[in-house]
């Protein structure tokens, strides 16, 4: 199973902070915002991944993550997102990459108290489709949300005005290789965006999408609000966090010049 990180868009509503910085290298309490998705991939066992980037400072995370060496990975791969096409137009830039394999998704800008480990065994063990993650949540009008019967999903809505239920589909996805195909067939949505709202219902009309709800806490941190939240609840509780060790000093940087007429 392969790796994706959606790191991509402009993070208009964290502006100016996302001015001239990508939403997703801002900082959450001691570390950089996309660190905790990759961590979460790679808690999964998943080692081949790719990041999905845009804007003016693609560049700025070749210099932070480099070849992945901080995750344990012996190579990072990523790629380009031309504007802001919506979540379906940036996963299909990954298809070369997949190349008919699975593929676990994970928005850049979310983040989990625990790990996605069964929902990961959960997809594995279907021989087809989808599995998506869900979480009650206050605000469900805020995301995609599922209208559940007896247990199952008959539809999800994104962003509705009347919620036909509290949970949100967090930004956590497994997909089979038919997503692809799936996503040629989108249109547009009334936002000018692809939505991944729109392959998940397609997956429901082929009884091909499992779910399964998220233990701990989990926070988008795409608004001032919920970045807010998110720095607050990994200072108070931890979550997907590795250290990344302080580069080391030369000694010539660490000896401080003596003061001018000494």
């Amino acid at each position: 199973m392969k790796g994706v990180v959606l790191a991509g868009g402009l993070g208009s509503r964290l502006y100016p902070l996302t001015r001239v910085v990508n939403k997703h290298l801002l900082p959450v309490y001691n570390q950089p915002m996309v660190f905790y998705p990759l961590q979460a991939l790679v808690n999964a066992g998943i080692r081949e991944i790719l990041v999905v980037t845009g804007g003016q400072g693609a560049g700025d995370f070749l210099r932070l993550l480099s070849n992945g060496k901080d995750f344990g990975l012996k190579h990072l791969n990523y790629t380009y997102q031309e504007g802001e096409g919506g979540i379906a137009d940036a996963l299909r830039l990954a298809e070369h990459f997949v190349d008919g394999d699975a593929m676990c998704v994970m928005l850049g800008d979310n983040i989990i108290e625990n790990n996605i480990c069964a929902a990961v065994e959960t997809f594995r063990s279907q021989e087809r489709g989808a599995h998506i993650v869900l979480k009650e949540v206050s605000d469900p009008e805020r995301f995609g949300c599922p209208e559940i019967r007896n247990g199952k999903i008959v539809r999800i809505e994104e962003k509705p005005k009347q919620p036909k239920s509290a949970y949100a589909v967090t930004g956590i996805y497994l997909f089979d290789s038919t997503i692809f195909e799936k996503i040629k067939r989108l249109r547009p949505s009334a936002r000018g965006e692809l939505e991944v709202t729109d392959v998940n219902n397609m997956y429901l009309e082929e009884k091909a999408l499992s779910y399964s709800i998220l233990e701990g806490w989990w926070t988008d941190a795409g608004t001032f609000e919920s970045l807010r939240r998110a720095t607050n609840l990994v200072a108070r509780t931890g979550a997907n966090k590795m250290q990344v060790p302080a580069p080391e000093l030369s000694a010539r940087s660490r000896t401080l010049p003596s003061p001018v007429g000494a």
